[in-house]
């Protein structure tokens, strides 16, 4: 008889019996013109402009460095983040790829992904990254509303967003647009409107996400009078029953796909997988075969170059204990809405189910939580209220 008492995992070591998780490249390029009011990422507004060949330069000594922690392990998807990676001339996207390629064993079908923003780019330069061996392109729209676009502090028009699009399906087969939700003083016709409006232009994939107040924003310090709880849900669950009519599979929380064009990058975070963060502020967590640990590196892109040639980048780095390892998965994998086959718990966290047996009878007996012998899956409510189901696996609730 299996007991269901808590299990004590602080004294044993992580000890893999398969494969590592499938790696991933994050880079992140830490400027933007103009930081949003609602953006608590890692950005630097580039005033006067920026030392791009210098970056450039550091980025390349990180990866060399952090070499000897991923040693002969397959790269499988690279992601160009920010700030605004679509900054960065073509010249410079090329001479990363190109170190990419000699220094990882990249997979030769590499999902590689730059978020670029409408009001930085041009023809030339959508171009120039298709050539360099970007992919994917991932563009933040968040509204075809001109007010909304305003009042987000964007610096791109509606305009300028559609014809930034087209331009872009000249070059890439495969788009990911960002829309936002619940926006200051909008309502529920003008939510859909945006999403008709991305619609005509049949992208690959979509993201919807909830405007949210975060610490350390402009938002959060002067907050804008935003649409209540009940109008922000009906937004949500309109949008996502407009997307699903139109064809898109809602895989993930904020996530819209056309079939089999998942977001491969994300897919790898979600499930756990391994990811080495390099640039100003990026983060990584990566495998071993006795531990997991996560790093991050100096946040202040000067403070960043000048510690990648002191030959010191990682500013923090811990090791994910074992009593933790639980909530971290399930952070990731809850957020998918097909949820995950349970051999993939033990795959990423060296651990069996019954470590977290207590939790799981209490998520479904709450009626956020489905299992079967193929899959464990938030239910519709566990969706809806993911927080929730998500604290029940918490390791200091108390």
């Amino acid at each position: 008889m299996i007991s269901l008492q808590p299990v004590s995992l602080k004294s044993q070591s992580v000890s893999f019996t398969t494969a590592l998780p499938p790696l991933s490249l994050y880079i992140h390029v830490p400027w933007c013109v103009k930081k949003c009011p609602y953006c608590d990422f890692n950005s630097h507004e580039a005033r006067g402009g920026f030392s791009e060949k210098e970056y450039v330069a550091a980025l390349i000594r990180d990866l060399e460095m952090a070499l000897p922690q991923i040693w002969g392990r397959k790269v499988y998807t690279v992601f160009f983040g920010g700030g605004t990676p679509s900054l960065l001339s073509g010249e410079a996207i090329t001479e990363i790829l190109r170190q990419v390629r000699m220094l990882l064993p990249l997979s030769g079908d590499a999902e590689i992904t730059l978020e670029a923003n409408p009001g930085t780019v041009e023809a030339g330069k959508f171009a120039a990254f298709r050539d360099a061996g970007v992919n994917r392109l991932s563009m933040g729209i968040q509204s075809f509303n001109d007010a909304h676009l305003q009042a987000l502090g964007r610096i791109h028009t509606a305009a300028e967003a559609k014809a930034a699009i087209a331009i872009a399906q000249l070059h890439f087969d495969n788009i990911n647009l960002d829309l936002m939700y619940a926006l200051p003083g909008q309502d529920l016709a003008q939510a859909l409107q945006d999403v008709h409006t991305a619609l005509t232009f049949k992208p690959q994939h979509l993201s919807a996400y909830h405007l949210t107040l975060e610490p350390n924003t402009l938002f959060y310090r002067n907050p804008p009078s935003l649409p209540d709880d009940d109008a922000s849900a009906d937004m949500q669950q309109s949008i996502e029953e407009l997307l699903t009519g139109n064809g898109y599979q809602h895989y993930e929380t904020s996530a819209f796909a056309q079939p089999n064009r998942r977001s491969r990058h994300n897919l790898n975070y979600w499930k756990f997988g391994d990811y080495l963060g390099i640039g100003a502020g990026a983060h990584s967590k990566l495998s071993f075969p006795d531990k997991i640990v996560r790093q991050a590196r100096y946040k202040q892109p000067q403070a960043y170059m000048q510690q990648v040639m002191a030959g010191a980048p990682v500013q923090t780095e811990n090791e994910v204990s074992r009593d933790e390892l639980p909530f971290e998965f399930m952070m990731n994998a809850l957020r998918l809405n097909e949820g995950f086959d349970p051999a993939l718990f033990g795959e990423r966290t060296s651990l069996s189910l019954i470590a977290i047996q207590r939790e799981l009878l209490e998520a479904e007996r709450r009626g956020l939580l489905h299992r079967d012998i193929d899959h464990i899956a938030p239910t519709r409510k566990g969706q809806r209220f993911l927080n929730d189901l998500l604290e029940i696996f918490l390791t200091d609730k108390d």
